[in-house]
């Protein structure tokens, strides 16, 4: 018997890529999404974002016929299992709103039932999967809860979501087995843990990598501050060196997770989390260094800015909580003109690379976009990642 699944959040970064794994490893899949426009842009064979080998695998799964779309609620009750993509919301405080996420699942639960398994997959605030099943009891109904929380790096996920150990947190041993069989079919081991656990590991290991971020930009303001070249220091101290083999470069730390998830694990521990509320205090604070730095040697007021790349990383489509942006907002504010290109996101405000350069009298560095990597900048550059060539070079 064909197993099938409705993904809620189906034509999102997380569900959409997963939908088409397990449609072209055959299950029956059906995307459930709010966003009439993202459904008929994927039902034509379009992906709304970019997700390398994507186009091709999701041709295949539109033609085999496993693979549906739909903005009825009415299909998650039609499904084995139920994989919801919608993680718990942050207020204007950070702080996750747990209420909100609950009156969410709540409405998912009223057209469920009885013998159907709900994955967690996007980030939830911990304990969210424990309460969760209670609340499924109190109702009287009978579906296993599973917390299978996603690690891709996006925009690789068809790559990794068979390389990657799968986690697996399960309420009870039934969940946990009925999950495992689910990520099997592509092709992935899996661990298994408690759901807390499981909880707790997508939150560590994104807060691990945004710490890690901020330790570079801390290490690279400080360099700045005492005029020293900090990839200077970052090329000796790495080179035939194992010990450092993890020391990233400096740059912006951005996107719609490691921030997220750092101050989701601070609100879980009571607001005591004094390493992430300092990387945050720090990734969050480098553009205004840069900028601060762009002024002690030049006239911003009497310059044009041009920013090169607004996806919060590089050779990727996505905007959200890109600090190109922020970067973008300090200089409009010191700079006579502020001029954007993106060769990814499309917005009519950019303008081409080649008119940005020419109506540039200053360049920052916002994203280290490919397209970028051989460039010579004539005018003075700012690029933290150290990612382009100046003319000084």
């Amino acid at each position: 018997m064909t197993l099938s699944l409705c993904i809620v959040g189906g034509c999102g970064h997380v569900g959409l890529p997963l939908g088409i794994a397990f449609a072209n490893a055959g299950a029956r899949v059906s995307l459930l999404d709010i966003d009439e426009e993202r459904i008929r842009q994927v039902q034509e064979g379009k992906m709304p974002f970019l997700e390398r080998g994507a186009e091709e695998a999701l041709a295949a799964a539109l033609e085999s016929g496993r693979l549906t779309l739909t903005t009825e609620s009415s299909a998650l009750g039609e499904s084995d299992v139920a994989v919801v993509t919608i993680g718990t919301p942050l207020d204007e405080f950070l702080n996750p709103h747990v209420l909100s996420f609950d009156k969410f699942i709540d409405g998912l639960l009223d057209t469920m039932r009885d013998g159907q398994l709900l994955v967690l997959r996007s980030t939830v605030y911990p304990t969210v999967t424990g309460r969760l099943a209670k609340r499924i009891v109190e109702r009287g109904l009978d579906i296993d809860v599973a917390n299978c929380p996603e690690r891709i790096a996006q925009g690789y996920a068809l790559e990794e979501l068979a390389k990657l150990p799968q986690l697996i947190g399960g309420v009870t041993e039934r969940a946990s087995r009925r999950a495992v069989e689910l990520f099997e079919l592509l092709g992935a081991r899996t661990i298994i843990l408690e759901p807390i656990e499981a909880e707790l590991a997508k939150l560590f290991a994104n807060a691990y990598r945004y710490i890690n971020f901020a330790i570079s930009n801390q290490f690279y303001m400080i360099a700045r501050k005492f005029d020293a070249d900090f990839y200077r220091i970052h090329a000796a101290v790495t080179e035939d060196y194992p010990r450092l083999s993890d020391f990233a470069p400096a740059g912006f730390a951005g996107g719609p997770c490691l921030l997220k998830d750092t101050m989701q694990l601070a609100a879980f521990n009571h607001s005591t989390f004094a390493l992430g509320h300092a990387a945050m205090m720090i990734n969050e604070d480098l553009p205004s260094i840069v900028v601060s730095d762009a002024k002690r040697n030049h006239e911003l007021s009497e310059m044009t800015a041009a920013i090169l790349g607004m996806a919060f990383k590089g050779n990727n489509d996505d905007r959200r909580d890109s600090l190109a942006y922020k970067l973008r907002k300090l200089l409009t504010l010191e700079c006579k003109r502020v001029v954007c290109h993106d060769p990814y996101i499309k917005d009519p405000s950019f303008v081409s690379m080649e008119e940005a350069l020419d109506q540039a009298d200053i360049v920052f560095i916002g994203t280290t976009h490919r397209e970028y990597k051989t460039l010579v900048i004539e005018q003075p550059l700012f690029d933290v990642s150290n990612f382009v060539k100046g003319i000084e070079d």
